[in-house]
């Protein structure tokens, strides 16, 4: 029955090697000549060959030792990248983080924490997948991502677990041309025949919306679509319709007097932007990292 050689003999040959010395080999590992030698000795015994030519010189490889130098070089250097990588990886100087996010989120949170996180952390590469909640939630179910950050409502169960981040409020606007409707206090039924524009049924703010309609017994056919959130505020500008969006994405173009805000007798819900993670998958040191730089603003 074979002997199991100490993966250490290895390592330690692998330097004798490499320095051609045993005296070099020994300071370099922290340890003494005799021991070396020793250990060296008993490897090649092990291997029932020599390994090493001895001199005054130094030493230089057998064909044998050069033929096993060959494999543990390979061996060992590849040990010693995986510890530079695990190292870089730890110290935060690579690695690589995705994230998936609703519009309304990466523009409310996500853009700020993305760059103070860049500025801190610029080695780490940050994939972004940015579409509706519903689909930022299959992105982490599905671990595309290593976490979603997401707009309410949604709708999640375990491994997924949420955390939230912050609240934010909507506004009913509407461009110059509906004047009239900012001056005064309007219900839900009264502008019922006025022009809606709206994101496609598969977000959640969609959802929402047509769920605050529901509730106050009528039904939200918007006569506008938008794919993002970022195409609802121009159409809105052109007096295409009114639609809901976020106070604090409204304040340039209220600034430059291109909207109105439309004042509503019922209460448009608060929603809340939600951190996502997957319990049933672990995270890198960077992927944590920027989790603890997003719950700071919580």
């Amino acid at each position: 029955e074979d002997t199991m050689i100490p993966l250490d003999y290895y390592r330690m040959f692998y330097y004798v090697a490499q320095y051609k010395s045993f005296t070099r080999a020994a300071e370099y590992l922290n340890n003494s000549q005799p021991n070396l030698t020793r250990c060296m000795n008993i490897l090649e015994n092990e291997l029932g060959c020599p390994l090493f030519i001895r001199s005054n010189r130094g030493v230089t490889l057998t064909p044998e030792g050069d033929k096993l130098y060959h494999y543990v070089s390979v061996g060992y250097e590849q040990i010693l990248t995986g510890e530079q990588k695990i190292r870089k990886t730890k110290d935060m100087e690579e690695g690589m983080i995705t994230i998936g996010v609703s519009d309304i989120a990466l523009h409310l949170i996500l853009l700020d924490r993305l760059e103070e996180f860049h500025e801190t952390y610029p080695s780490i590469r940050l994939q972004i997948l940015s579409d509706s909640a519903p689909a930022a939630i299959d992105f982490l179910r599905n671990h595309l991502v290593d976490f979603s950050v997401v707009t309410t409502p949604i709708n999640i169960k375990k491994p997924l677990i949420k955390t939230s981040l912050r609240t934010f409020h909507e506004i009913l606007i509407g461009g110059i041309k509906y004047s009239s409707y900012a001056h005064k206090v309007n219900t839900l039924h009264e502008l019922c025949h006025l022009p809606f524009i709206s994101l496609g049924k598969w977000t959640s703010t969609r959802q929402l919306h047509e769920q605050f309609f529901h509730e106050h017994h009528l039904s939200f056919h918007p006569d506008m679509e938008a794919a993002t959130t970022d195409q609802v505020l121009p159409m809105i500008q052109k007096n295409l319709g009114i639609g809901f969006y976020p106070k604090e994405m409204t304040i340039r173009a209220f600034e430059r007097q291109e909207i109105v805000e439309i004042p509503l007798q019922e209460e448009i819900p608060c929603r809340e932007i939600c951190l996502l993670q997957n319990t049933s998958h672990s995270l890198s040191v960077a992927a944590r990292q920027f989790i603890d730089i997003l719950k700071k603003t919580a």
